[in-house]
């Protein structure tokens, strides 16, 4: 691993740095910040600078370009940016300041450089990010980007930035992010952007030598630890919440995340250092399930889509990045394992950057880290209404909106037209098909026909709803059961802005999933639609009766004997041109009490598809009504229902809505999960019509036939497990 070197420490180090720089130092300089602060400036520069995320001589050729382009005017520093100019003004300078303190960029010491930054952000504080400024526009701009990166920039060149400057540049800062920004944990101060908020505050601390707001900066952040039942932050299922209604793992929470990690490695050793450790669960709990070979996926990652090309694949790479860093802090052993975790995901990665994070390389580097495995098993977080399935070969994720979360969101002109994102959309890989959706998917694909979403036709506006992630629709029953090897999920659909209703519910199994949905209507005036499948590919569809089979990708059985509606065709967005298979079922216009049931078969060949749709006893449908859902599937001994109301099947019998899933196990006995996706039982009695000798394990009360569960309400629709001996 780059770390800098003691000339680089010495340049950031204040007084002490005077005569090693000799003349570089201007003559007005008067900076004397005591030795903590010299130590937090020099870990600051090993923590975020040194591990550079690309080649040393290619960020100093950048610094280059833009310290012989700048041209301070009234209206910008450089031609191209005219003022306000948020983001590139700032980060070119953020850029050019790397390029001084960082060794091997050709420019670093360089003299000129560091004046540079120094006059390019007085000039872009006294023009636009001066005391008394009226913050126009994003909120975001003026307390969060701007002043963290004109803050590093400063930090890192040292004394080249005058005492006057640098007390200009603070009162600029303390003006928009005044200390008492952090009295109140509310608004736009939680989570992700209360950390942002707390590294703006440590870097204006460091710059002024300022030990109150050090330790505020490090004290303000004791709220981001706690879990929380509702809003923003982490929840006890590993959610993770921003913008109140949006799962957000793969944006927010990549920010909060970096930050967390960066302020526990530089604080660490100082008076101010970082205790609460609280976010090591969550590396595991919430942002792990969500990255596959390197990817994080796109149901986690908000509005953030469509912004470009294998976006997914450089978020998985910032998360990564980010555990690396945490792990730092972290235990031995959960360093070792965290290692291992990245290092598999980028053995598997498919998407090749030009550079690699230090930290990283380093990790890849070492024989004596193993690349982990792609792990097995479910993942079901009821309280951001998502769910992961893994299997050897194979991996999917569903992607649900709940009266707590959003369909989708939509703000700052992004993702309008992610409508039915949340409409039970079902994401799939097999191996081969990392990309499916990293490569110009979301500019390309028709919006109205995302894959495993039962949708209306109706045309939707740009930006339908509300934005920042408001779309909530009323249904409660959201969720499922899962014993952690498979899993029911289940969702009470109201279209976005629709009339349409349905109920569905996966089955999540060891080769397929099973696809079910019942009581779909409208009236709308338009058709509505189940899209079965929309892969990006140019692949050969083939069919028979009741089977169709998507060659290289997977197959799909319909159990009805049918087959569903297909098209082929290549669409074009953003630049580029993809080709798409899609599949659907049609329930036609405006209908009532409509349904289907399929199954999909990830990565199995023509000939398994085949085989799968000829053993018509593989699962039994026991019910597929508004009511109730149930399958029973004999080769796994396993029953699963979605009780949408009180009801019985398949020998199962709730006394209210619940999800419930049985699975038969050799040796006589067997495992009975119960979940309460609603939220609201005080108590659940399920009764299975297999003769039960004991119970062996778990939260319940035996009696008879019948298991008597507690108060469900407070399981946050968390899965309860019990084991019996059935005679």
């Amino acid at each position: 691993m780059h770390r800098p070197s003691r000339r680089a420490f010495l340049r950031l180090g204040g007084v002490s740095a005077a005569g090693a720089l000799g003349a570089l130092v201007p003559a007005e300089v008067a900076y004397t910040p005591d030795d903590t602060f010299i130590r937090l400036r020099r870990r600051w520069l090993e923590v975020t600078a040194g591990p550079a995320a690309r080649p040393y001589p290619e960020l100093g050729r950048a610094a280059a370009r833009y310290r012989d382009s700048m041209a301070p005017g009234r209206t910008s520093l450089w031609p191209d940016q005219r003022f306000p100019s948020f983001v590139a003004t700032p980060r070119r300078l953020r850029t050019m300041a790397h390029a001084y303190a960082l060794e091997g960029t050709g420019l670093t010491g360089d003299a000129s450089l560091a004046a540079a930054v120094a006059t390019g952000v007085d000039h872009y504080r006294r023009h636009v990010y001066a005391a008394g400024a009226e913050p126009a526009g994003n909120w975001w701009h003026w307390e969060i980007g701007v002043p963290k990166a004109l803050l590093d920039a400063a930090v890192l060149i040292g004394p080249h930035l005058s005492e006057r400057r640098s007390a200009d540049l603070r009162d600029a800062v303390d003006h928009f992010v005044p200390a008492r920004r952090f009295s109140d944990y509310s608004g736009t101060s939680t989570a992700a952007n209360r950390v942002d908020l707390c590294v703006v505050l440590l870097l204006r601390a460091i710059l002024g030598s300022d030990h109150g707001r050090a330790e505020l900066a490090a004290s303000a952040l004791s709220p981001v630890f706690r879990l929380v039942s509702e809003g923003d932050g982490f929840y006890r299922d590993g959610s993770f919440i921003q913008h109140t209604h949006v799962p957000y793992q793969g944006a927010y929470g990549v920010t909060l995340l970096s930050g967390l990690a960066t302020l526990f490695a530089v604080l660490r050793g100082s008076p101010w250092e970082v205790v609460d450790q609280n976010v090591f669960d969550m590396v595991e709990r919430s942002f792990a399930p969500f990255v596959r070979d390197g990817a994080c996926m796109d149901l986690v990652r908000g509005r953030g889509v469509g912004r470009r090309p294998f976006g997914d694949h450089e978020k998985g790479r910032e998360i990564a990045a980010a555990i690396l860093l945490l792990g730092e802090s972290a235990s031995a052993a959960e360093r070792a394992r965290w290692q291992a975790l990245v290092k598999g995901w980028a053995a598997r990665s498919t998407y090749r950057p030009t550079a690699f994070h230090a930290r990283l390389s380093a990790v890849l580097a070492d024989d004596a880290v193993p690349a982990a495995p792609e792990p097995s098993g479910h993942r079901l977080l009821p309280m951001s209404a998502r769910a992961v399935h893994r299997r050897p070969g194979w991996c999917a994720a569903l992607s649900m909106a709940s009266y707590r979360i959003g369909h989708y969101e939509h703000g700052n002109g992004e993702n309008l037209r992610g409508w039915h994102t949340g409409s039970g959309m079902l994401y799939w890989w097999a191996e081969g098909h990392g990309d499916q959706y990293s490569d110009s998917f979301w500019s390309t694909v028709d919006p109205y026909r995302l894959p495993g979403t039962t949708v209306s036709a109706r045309r939707l506006p740009d930006g339908a709803g509300e934005g920042w992630g408001d779309t909530c629709p009323p249904g409660r029953w959201v969720g499922g059961a899962t014993d952690g090897t498979y899993a029911i999920a289940g969702q009470h659909l109201n279209g976005l802005e629709s009339t349409m209703e349905a109920f569905k519910s996966w089955i999540f199994l060891d080769d397929a999933i099973v696809c079910l949905g019942a009581g779909i209507t409208g009236a709308d005036g338009t058709p509505v639609e189940t899209i079965v499948d929309n892969r990006r590919t140019a692949a050969a569809l083939t069919s028979g009766p009741g089977w169709a089979h998507l060659e290289g990708h997977g197959g799909y059985v319909l159990r009805d004997g049918g087959l569903p509606r297909t098209s082929r065709e290549r669409r074009t967005g953003g630049g580029a041109a993809r080709d798409y298979v899609t599949l659907w079922l049609d329930h036609g216009l405006d209908p009532r009490a409509a349904g289907y049931v399929y199954l999909l078969l990830p990565g199995a060949s023509q000939e398994a598809t085949r085989a799968r749709a000829a053993d018509a006893g593989w699962v039994r449908v026991l019910a597929n009504t508004a009511r109730l859902q149930a399958v029973h599937v004999p080769s796994l001994g396993i029953t699963a229902a979605g009780f949408w109301n009180a009801g019985s099947a398949g020998g199962l019998t709730a006394s209210a809505p619940c999800a419930v899933l049985v699975r038969e196990l050799a040796g006589g006995t067997a495992t009975l999960t119960v979940s309460d996706p609603r939220c609201d039982l005080d108590e659940l009695a399920v009764t299975w019509d297999r003769p039960i000798a004991a119970l062996l394990d778990g939260d319940a009360l035996l009696d008879g036939s019948t298991l008597r569960f507690g108060r469900l309400a407070d399981q946050e629709g968390a899965s309860k497990t019990v084991t019996v001996r059935l005679r």
